[in-house]
Formats: C-alpha cells, structure tokens, sequence
C-alpha cells in the first residue's frame, strides 16, 4: 500500500472551526495547499505551506495536482470531496492509495437537516454542466429533489421548467452558505417566481402535479405522443415488449441501429441513469429530431450518429446489447454486430416485411435464440360500428453472443 502523497479536505461554511484536529493537522502540514479562493480563505489561518487558487478552467486545477505527484498536497473541496465533488474527479487519475480524504459533511447533507428531510428519499441531480432537462425523468408527483445549481440563474431556470411542465404548484426552497454564519433559505411557489439568490446555492424541491401535468411514466412503453416522429417509431406497445427483451441492466451500453425517433435509445436511458446508448440513424432529419426527444425526455447524454449501418458502426464504443429496428434487407448488419458484442452480449431485432422475417429466420438457424411474433389490434370505427383493426405484425429475434465452444 502506497503512502497518500495526495489528501483531500472536506471544508465547510464554518471554516477551521468545523474541521477535526486530523483535518487541521494535514492542512498545516502540506507543501501546497490548493482549492477554490472561498476555500482557500476558509482556511487562511491554518496554512503554511504555498497557496494555489485552483483556477478556470476546472481541467487545468486536475492537471496541475497530477503534476506535483509524490510531493505532499493537500486539495480543499466544499463538503464531501466524493459526493459530487473534485475527490472523485482526481481519484479516477490516481492508483489506491494515492489518495487520502477527509470529508465534511456535504451540502445535501445540510440541505436535507434544514429542511427535516431523510436523505434517503431525496433525488440529487446536478444541473453543473448539465441542461434543464436532467430534470424532467425526476419530476414525480411528490417527490422531493436536491437540485445543485450552476449558478445564481438556476432556481429562476428551474421555476420557469417546472411551469412550464405542469409543476408550478412546486414549492422551491433555496439554500446558500449552509452551516455558516451566513447561511440563508428562501423559498417560493415556482409559479409565483423567485427573489434574487447567491450565485453559490442549490435547492430543495416538493414536487406538485396536477391532472395536466407532464409526468413522464416509470413504465417501459411510453405514450407514442411523448415523441417527435414522423411515423418511424417503434410502437409504443411493441417498444414495452422490446425494452423487456433488451432487458436493461445498470452501466450497459447500448446500439440503436436505425433508430427513427430514438424511442429504444431513450427508454434504455431512462431505465437507469448510468445506462448509456448510441443512436445510429441515416436520416438527418430524424437524427436532428432524436436529439430533440432525448432533450425533452430528460436523457441529453443520448450519444447520435448520423449515418448507414453497418458503415457507421465501424469505430464506435463496444456496445453490452443491440437492438436492430427498422427495414431490414440484408445480413450484413448482423455480421458485424455480432462481432462487436462481447460473449453474453444481447442482440435483439425486429422486422414487419416478409424479407426482414426470412433474415431473422436465417439467423436464428444459424445461431439459434428465439423467435416472437407480435401482433396488437385496436379499436377502430367499421360505419357507425366498432371493430378491432390489427396493427402490422412484428417479428422479433432475440439471442444471446456465445463462445465457440458453447
């Protein structure tokens, strides 16, 4: 175990005063002493060694710790350096060990005893670098969210989102300079709008919904009317049945080849927040639309490629699991899908012509799986009477990467 050259503070409102005598002792001890100019004068009476303000951008602060590895530094963060905080950002650069932390106790934290809040029913979503609609797979009726501000705009940002989206009953509370002598909470309705607030603050948020209000379901298979599309889109009861084939597990990454409107793309996104998923999409058009949808479902981190499967495939991340949609007519897709899985990867494809059907048939084979055919009727007027009219049938192949041996 290697000796921690590297120590990360914790440092709250109240200064010095609030940290422990270990705290104090590494901060006295240091070489260079490096955070933020509100940290730095935090902890003014403590330091000895060299004072560095880690500067903009946030980049150049990483680089220039990594650059005094082995010499003894000691880096001061808001809080708790590893709720998101510089302290996971550094530690992704460094071995175990490296790194020694003493954490403080975090904005969320105060947040949550201001306001008698149990932290483990809060949400935490972070609009630092990140668009308003982060926001919006986290709007449930009473849910309560800590929402981290950007800056000194972002409650206002936040009440005209929430109106706008059918939550401006919300009562938002903003919270600044929590545990010190100038602490400060204010709170609103959304729809009444907001006072002046510090630029440094985050927010506790009660969310209110009524009959008109945009909640974005937690169920796989959401309303086709929630996307922009142009009719190329996995219908919303067929899209329910493939997100339950696809079977979407935390962290994996996913291939949307022929994407449309993005609909797969999306609600793998929303099925977990560490999911992540490319969309591959030749049409511009329905391209520049799918970014629009990943915006207003909440999902901005939708990574699109414009371009023709299997060319656009060629350098992208290794995906866990691929869905194929869309017209299928050849197999030359699944050659090098196939390749870029990993043995237990998960492929699933879907076809409504006779051709694409007979391109399943032949892979499944060739590598067996399952085949499904799926076929939804609904409602329709026949004259003044009413009938059930069948939708187009689909076919689905699902199958799972094997070794050679297996």
């Amino acid at each position: 175990m290697k000796t921690p050259w590297l120590s990360v503070i914790g440092i709250g409102e109240d200064g010095v005063e609030g940290l422990s005598s270990l705290a104090r002792q590494i901060v006295a001890q240091a070489e260079t002493v490096i955070g933020g100019e509100r940290h730095l004068n935090l902890a003014a009476s403590l330091i000895r060694g060299t004072a560095e303000n880690w500067g903009v951008p946030f980049s150049d602060g990483v680089r220039r710790v990594l650059e005094m590895r082995g010499r003894p530094v000691t880096v001061l963060a808001s809080g708790d350096p590893f709720f998101f905080g510089v302290g996971s950002t550094l530690a992704k650069h460094l071995e175990p060990g490296e790194l020694f932390c003493v954490p403080a106790p975090s904005s969320i934290a105060w947040a949550c005893a201001r306001l008698a809040w149990a932290q483990q029913d809060v949400r935490v979503i972070s609009l630092c670098g990140r668009p308003i609609e982060t926001l919006a797979p986290h709007l449930q009726p009473a849910a309560r969210l800590i929402v981290l501000s950007a800056d000194g705009s972002t409650p206002d940002t936040v009440c005209r989102f929430l109106v706008d989206r059918g939550f401006g009953k919300s009562r938002v509370h903003i919270l600044g300079r929590l545990g010190g002598p100038d602490e400060r909470i204010q709170s609103c309705v959304a729809e009444e709008g907001i006072p002046a607030v510090a630029a440094l603050n985050l927010m506790g948020i009660e969310v209110a919904a009524d009959e008109s209000t945009r909640v974005i379901p937690l169920a796989s298979g959401l309303d086709d009317a929630l996307f922009e599309h142009d009719g190329q889109i996995t219908k919303r009861e067929i899209r329910a049945i493939t997100l339950s084939t696809l079977a979407p597990k935390a962290g994996e990454v996913l291939w949307d080849v022929g994407a449309g409107a993005g609909s797969i793309a999306i609600e793998w996104l929303l099925s977990h927040p560490s999911n992540r998923a490319i969309a591959i999409e030749q049409n511009p058009d329905r391209a520049a639309r799918i970014g629009r949808n990943a915006l207003t479902l909440g999902v901005p981190g939708l990574q699109i490629v414009e371009g023709r499967a299997p060319e656009a495939l060629t350098s992208l991340e290794r995906p866990d699991v691929v869905f194929i949609g869309g017209g299928l007519t050849s197999e030359d897709i699944f050659t090098q899908v196939r390749e870029a899985l990993p043995i237990g990867g998960r492929l699933v494809a879907n076809a409504v012509t006779l051709e694409g059907e007979a391109i399943l048939a032949a892979q499944h084979a060739k590598y067996g799986g399952t085949l499904t055919r799926i076929g939804i009727e609904r409602l329709d007027t026949v004259g003044r009477l009413h009938a059930f009219r069948p939708a187009m049938r689909v076919t689905q192949y699902a199958t799972t990467v094997l070794g050679e041996d297996e």
